[in-house]
């Protein structure tokens, strides 16, 4: 049977990213591909992103945090997700340990993410620098200048979407900017044949955007792992920082996801800092039964969180 049998975990949602939030700190476990799909296949504990915490590993954090796509695959970041940690850490009974100042300084594979409570139920995240060099995103091929890159759907003389901005915001992003409603495109058709395009040897997650204002964009996305959602933290990040790179914008603004609106500020000191709310949806418990079709039982495999 698995070790998550009957371990209590938060259902939430942030601008309408599914988000599922597990404490395993003190257990020494780690959550298993096939279990993250059991998971997620579930209608009771389905999600986007699922968001386990473990012990500290470096000095001056406050937890270790794994995150899961849905297909099982880790991802490096994601803020829609870490709000509703936050929140989990600062105010769920069970999960809540003392903090200063409502800040907390979490450790992901990506690096450091540190989030503050600004409202009762709003954060902002620090999402740290975004990647910009074509190794670092990464890319198959050596683009010089990857404000604009060398990809298309459609035909040649007439592509559908053309040349987005890739960024790295703890996980690949492209963002292709469009000068019509993103609800105009097919992008569940589209969002898997981009996400797996050879130039992206990691997949990528799949953003249409529409610029709006100086200070608006309306922004679409398919997820690398999940699919079609509602919204995406750090997708909306990748958004600002393309666009702003093209200077189609200042470096803030809001941006309306079907979810909900979340602003996104790229600093001068190169920070990009993003505001948004969280709901908590329900608590539960793993049922045994979830883990029953699993393949093989969890060993020494589960340990860790390194």
């Amino acid at each position: 049977m698995s070790a998550l049998a009957h371990r209590r975990f938060l259902k939430m949602h942030g601008a309408g990213n599914a988000i599922v939030v597990l404490d395993l700190r003190g257990t020494g476990l780690r959550v298993a591909k096939d279990e993250a799909r059991a998971v997620a296949a579930d209608p009771g504990s389905a999600f986007d992103q699922l968001m386990v915490l473990h012990d500290p590993v470096s000095r001056g954090t406050d937890a270790f945090l794994r995150i899961y796509n849905a297909d099982g695959s880790e991802s490096g970041a994601c803020g829609n997700g870490t709000r509703c940690v936050a929140y989990a850490m600062l105010d769920d009974p069970a999960m809540a340990r003392p903090v200063e100042n409502g800040r907390l300084v979490l450790e992901t594979v990506a690096g450091r993410v540190e989030v503050k409570r600004v409202a009762d139920r709003s954060f902002t995240v620090d999402m740290g620098r975004p990647r910009l060099a074509w190794d670092e995103i990464p890319l198959r091929d050596p683009f010089p200048d990857t404000r604009r890159i060398e990809l298309q759907i459609g035909p040649i003389d007439a592509p559908v979407l053309h040349s987005p901005g890739v960024v790295n915001m703890g996980n690949p992003h492209a963002v292709f900017f469009a000068d019509r409603d993103p609800d105009a495109y097919d992008l569940a058709q589209i969002g898997p044949m981009l996400e797996n395009h050879p130039i992206f040897p990691e997949r990528a997650n799949i953003g249409i955007a529409q610029v709006l204002s100086r200070e608006a964009i309306r922004l679409r996305v398919w997820e690398r792992g999940a699919g079609l959602t509602l919204a995406c933290g750090t997708a909306a990040c990748a958004a600002v920082v393309a666009a702003s790179r093209l200077r189609m914008i200042g470096r803030q603004a809001s941006v309306s996801l079907p979810g909900g609106d979340l602003s996104v500020e790229w600093r001068a000191d190169d920070h990009v800092l993003m505001t948004g709310p969280v709901c908590l949806v329900a608590e539960g418990h793993f049922a045994p039964g979830l883990f029953a079709q699993m393949p093989v039982a969890q060993g020494p495999a589960a340990q860790g969180p390194a």
